[in-house]
This record gives C-alpha cells, structure tokens and sequence, in this order.
C-alpha cells in the first residue's frame, strides 16, 4: 500500500488499494466480502453505534438528522456478489468504496463547517445547508424538467464526487441535447463525442444545474486519479463563457483533508490512504 499521496494510479489499481486497507480494517468490524478478483469489504452496523464504514462522530449525526439518515437506505447495486444475498438488505454505503460514504464522513463530522479553513477552501458560509442527494430543476426543452441527483448542495455550491469510479459516464448526444440551455452554455464541437456518445455526461449535466441555479459546481476526487481531473479540465474548456467558468472548480480529498481535523485526517488515512497534500 503507497502512503505517497503524489501516487498516481488507476481506477482499478486504487481500488486494489482500498481493498487491502480495507481488509486490514474489517479484522475489527462486523462485515464482509465481496465475490471477484479485488473484493470489497461490506460493513454492517455494529454495537453501540458503530459502522465500520464510518467515523463514529460521523455516523452518529447522520443518524441523527433524517435527511441525511434516508442516504444510508441506498441500495448497493453489487448485492449480487455478496455471498447469502437473500440474508439481508445491503446498503450503497456500506461498502468501501462508497464515495458517498467518503463524503458523508467529511461533511457530517460535527464541526466541520465551523473550521475557517473547510469555509474559505469550498467557499460557503457557516450556516450553509447541507443536502445530500440533491435534485436540482434543471430546465429542458419544452417546458421539461431534469431532477437527476447531485452528491452534495452546501449553501450554492453544488458537489460532485468521485473515489473509485472509471470516468464520468456517457450518453448519446440527443439526451443532452434535451436540456434547454446545452448549446448555449457549451461549444459543442468541443466536447469529446465519439459515435455519438458524449464523454463526461454526468458533469455537463451538473454544470447545467448549476447554471439554472446561479450555483458554483466543484468536482471532488482523489488526487491520485489524475485522468479524472483531466477529464473535467475538457469540460471546462469546452465552455466558451469565462463567467461560467469561474464558478467552476476541482478539489482533491487531500486539500480537503488538510483542511480536517486531526481525527479525520487520521480515518482518511487509515482507510482510504488519503493524506493532507
């Protein structure tokens, strides 16, 4: 396992690193495994308001508060590699790979917004609300709506965030052509469309979102994945409007950790081999 938070590496070559980190972790966590050749650690909720997935001060707060508690009802779509499947209900953020549970244990650790440094670096207020699953109107053709979920809204920041995931998927070029103010807002001979398929569907929509709601939109990811990076730098520069692009940004998880406290940074750490950059 590399501690060398310049590290860079692949999406499947990351998740080999959580794996292992992760099986480490689960010698003293209720959990289990997934089938394959990475498999991935699967934590239950333990005693005393334990989940091994979690900081305890973390899950205790999303416990506590209902609209962040309905997150942890996400269906994990892999329960399909998970030996005795039918035993029991498995949850998206239980697993360790979860970049929902990553931004749930950053964000819902008390305090986290009273630090002048987690303020000044995403740029929100104090007070700001925080929606997990937030579903943005944002306006179609013809009068039509689009409410497809973003990560993270805090104040009129909108979050997007990635760990594990391969790109941020495609789709034909006529759905996003659906969105009212798509080639308004993008040169669209600029994008990087191949056989009809648009790369990065999931942050031009985002950007769109933003745009309907006079929001800033922030990528969140891993520092150690530089091909995703790179890929939200295309999109940026397929934006002819500097305004637009000046509400747009990229954080890694190792800024926002150096941002943390000493806990946190210590969790990141241990299990996602995160470290303050």
């Amino acid at each position: 396992m590399s501690n060398d938070f310049n590290f860079v590496c692949s999406s499947a070559r990351l998740r080999r690193e959580l794996s292992a980190r992760n099986l480490l972790r689960a010698k003293e966590h209720a959990s289990e495994l997934t089938y394959g050749e990475i498999p991935s650690v699967i934590y239950n909720e333990g005693e005393n308001d334990c989940h091994g997935n979690f900081l305890r001060e973390s899950y205790r707060r999303i416990c506590a508060t209902p609209a962040w508690r309905k997150r942890l009802d996400k269906v994990y779509t892999g329960s399909r590699f998970v030996p005795r499947q039918m035993e029991r209900r498995r949850a998206e953020l239980d697993c360790c790979n979860s970049s929902d549970a990553l931004l749930m244990n950053v964000f819902c650790y008390p305090g986290v917004l009273a630090r002048n440094s987690v303020r000044s670096i995403l740029g929100v207020d104090r007070r700001a609300i925080m929606e997990f699953g937030f579903r943005p109107y944002t306006p179609l053709n013809r009068n039509g709506i689009d409410r497809t979920e973003i990560d993270l809204r805090i104040g009129d920041v909108l979050i997007e965030a990635k760990l594990i995931e391969a790109d941020f998927q495609s789709a034909q070029l006529p759905l996003l052509q659906r969105y009212r103010d798509f080639e308004s807002v993008f040169d669209v001979e600029s994008l990087s469309v191949r056989r009809g398929m648009v790369a990065s569907y999931q942050l031009v929509r985002g950007v769109l979102a933003a745009v309907a709601l006079n929001c800033s939109y922030c990528v969140l990811c891993d520092q150690r994945r530089p091909d995703l990076i790179e890929e939200w730098y295309r999109i940026m520069r397929a934006i002819p409007s500097a305004a637009i692009r000046s509400q747009l940004k990229v954080l890694t998880w190792q800024e926002i950790a150096r941002a943390l406290s000493r806990k946190q940074q210590a969790f990141l750490a241990e299990k996602y081999g995160i470290l303050p950059s």
